[in-house]
């Protein structure tokens, strides 16, 4: 199940003839150690929490009451199928998913990440362009209304 390539009987496995689960290459019956950050380390799989926002889609339906002027005329087939697939590059779906976090579960997320055995941060930006370490700002509320009254003002 979830396999790729041929003869598995264990899951998640890139090879062929596994039994073991979570195997890269040929013959293996164990569930082997995982490297993270292209270190080995003495966890297997099974005992990892990944944060959800390392789960995410590279393709998104846009119900054509959401779409712009732009994107219904680039995708005239809304007309017949109510929206349209919207495809992102991997990057830029990577970071959808991380900004689409409230801060709280944001900051929740940024620690269960950091807490993985070997993580290093430059390497996961280059991964997934997300700067991890940057500031995550904190405003009160009359900062917050403050900025907001900028922005209205700067629209108007």
């Amino acid at each position: 199940m979830n396999n790729t390539w041929d003869r598995n009987t264990g899951t998640w496995n890139t090879g062929d003839w596994n039994t073991g689960d979570w195997n890269t290459g040929y013959f293996n019956i164990d569930n082997p150690k995982v490297r993270i950050f292209w270190k080995e380390t003495d966890v297997k799989r099974e005992n990892l929490i990944f944060p959800s926002f390392l789960y995410f889609n590279t393709t998104e339906w846009i119900d054509k009451s959401n779409m712009t002027k732009e994107e219904k005329e680039a995708n005239e087939s809304y007309k017949t199928t109510g929206g349209y697939l919207k495809s992102y590059k991997y990057k830029e779906a990577f970071q959808n998913s991380y900004n689409s976090l409230l801060e709280e579960e944001r900051r929740k997320q940024t620690e269960q990440l950091k807490a993985l055995p070997n993580f290093n941060a430059d390497m996961f930006k280059e991964i997934s362009w997300i700067d991890i370490d940057a500031e995550i700002k904190e405003y009160t509320m009359e900062q917050l209304q403050e900025k907001l009254w900028e922005t209205f003002k700067i629209i108007k």
